[in-house]
């Protein structure tokens, strides 16, 4: 029986989740990269307010009233400290409404004013930098009143930028070592997600070909759907087997019934006539009934050696007497031609596990095979032995034997090139070697030693 392979699939699951795992850590890595920076950029800039608004209160601080007008103290120790993120440009200026009283001039101004209690930060570009800037107000006694004094103190940020691209870089490298243990951790994450569908069909694959019972192996939840659809079409499969099964054997009593009724009112006809030209006719009826009758009985043999393949169910069966049974059947077959059957072997037990019904069918049409090209008054031998493990039915008949272009008579419809003459279907041959596959055993057809043919059946023993 030819195997019917599956259609190649479109696309590999496995690989797929793999490359799914994969592209979301890629995405993971990226969002990292981005996420690091900006919370890096963040706190670089939160810190560095923090120095830069504090070193602008300490420059207000320093400012006081003196009788020359006003004096600064610039506090050195604060500007080291905002140039210790790095090679930083400070910035600073003093000015009285619109007029710059010492600094930087035209450096940018705060966006709105700033009180007296915290300092405004905001940026700005002043000598093509980016500044980060911030602003208080004092208020000091000037010329015999009070006047605002508006502070502002801006600085580069090229430490922060370094710091925030050191960070990015950090996070950079951390993200594709996450990406390197990426693929494995995949593939292992993938064969843990695969593992219960390939555990599902190893199940259903150790089954076998014959096991039709439902599938009662544990599966996560998602593959309970699936589980379901098997058991529904295992269940339809049975009820369909079924059908056949009863179909083979109504099939088999409704085309048996009436060949045989015809072919005994054509032999009546043919005994009760003396016209030679109605008794040739008729004796070709005969033999057409015959020949129809064995091809119907042969083909519903094959029929249901094949069902029986597919639902084998087996049973312990003593080879030796099953093959005495077949061969007192036979009996008077050989006995009409005076042919002697001669058998060594079969007094003593032969249990082999195997379908009764096939044995005998197998028995049945190898004896009659040795029968029927056997020549009258001959011999046919038959013996029985055990041989490495396998019980060994040889079968040895004196008829035409087979010629050197017969290759392959286990065939269907296949028969020798010597045998033209003789009924037969072509399909017992067949029906004995799907027997011996079904039950893993061996069918060997030979030329005789000296004449005829060697048929050998090996059925393997309990």
């Amino acid at each position: 029986m030819r195997t019917l392979q599956p259609r190649p699939a479109g696309f590999s699951l496995r690989r797929r989740l793999v490359w799914q795992f994969v592209a979301l850590f890629l995405l993971l890595v990226v969002a990292l990269f981005f996420a690091v920076r900006f919370a890096a950029e963040r706190a670089s800039r939160a810190s560095q307010d923090a120095i830069l608004g504090a070193a602008v209160i300490s420059v207000g601080d320093g400012i006081r009233a003196v009788d020359e007008g006003l004096a600064l103290d610039l506090p050195y120790a604060t500007f080291s400290m905002l140039g210790a993120m790095g090679d930083e440009r400070i910035f600073y200026s003093l000015m009285i409404g619109d007029r710059l009283v010492t600094g930087y001039p035209a450096l940018p101004q705060p966006p709105h004013a700033p009180d007296d209690l915290s300092p405004v930060f905001y940026s700005g570009d002043y000598q093509d930098s980016r500044l980060r800037l911030a602003a208080i107000t004092r208020r000091v006694r000037l010329d015999n009143r009070m006047q605002e004094i508006a502070v502002t103190l801006g600085q580069t940020r090229y430490g922060q930028a370094t710091i925030a691209r050191d960070t990015a870089r950090s996070a950079a490298w951390i993200g594709l070592g996450f990406l390197a243990l990426a693929v494995p951790l995949a593939l292992w994450t993938t064969r843990a997600v695969i593992r219960p569908v390939d555990r599902l069909a190893e199940a259903v694959a150790r089954r076998g070909p014959h096991d039709l019972r439902p599938v009662r192996h544990p599966t996560p939840r998602e593959l309970v759907p699936l589980v379901g659809s098997l058991n529904d079409f295992i269940a339809r499969l049975r009820g369909a087997l079924k059908l056949t099964e009863t179909f083979i054997f109504e099939a088999a009593h409704r085309i048996r019934t009436p060949l045989s009724l015809v072919r005994t009112e054509a032999e009546m006809a043919l005994a009760e006539t003396s016209d030679e030209v109605t008794r040739a006719r008729l004796r070709r009826m005969v033999r057409a009934i015959g020949e129809s009758s064995r091809s119907a009985n042969q083909i519903l043999d094959h029929a249901m050696v094949l069902y029986r393949s597919e639902q084998f169910l087996t049973t312990q069966v003593d080879f030796a007497m099953l093959t005495r049974s077949v061969l007192r059947s036979v009996q008077p077959i050989a006995e009409m031609r005076d042919i002697e059957i001669l058998n060594e072997g079969l007094d003593e037990s032969c249990p082999v596990q195997a379908d009764e019904r096939m044995i005998e069918v197998a028995l049945r049409n190898l004896l009659d095979n040795a029968l029927k090209y056997s020549r009258s008054e001959g011999q046919v031998r038959i013996r029985l032995d055990k041989a490495e493990g396998m019980a060994r039915l040889t079968i040895t008949d004196e008829g035409r034997g087979l010629s050197a272009s017969d290759s392959n008579l286990t065939a269907r419809f296949q028969r020798g090139s010597n045998v033209s003459d003789i009924v037969g279907s072509g399909l017992g041959l067949t029906i004995v070697a799907g027997v011996a596959a079904a039950h893993r055993g061996k069918f060997i057809l030979e030329p005789g030693k000296e004449k005829g043919a060697c048929a050998i059946l090996f059925l393997p023993l309990l």
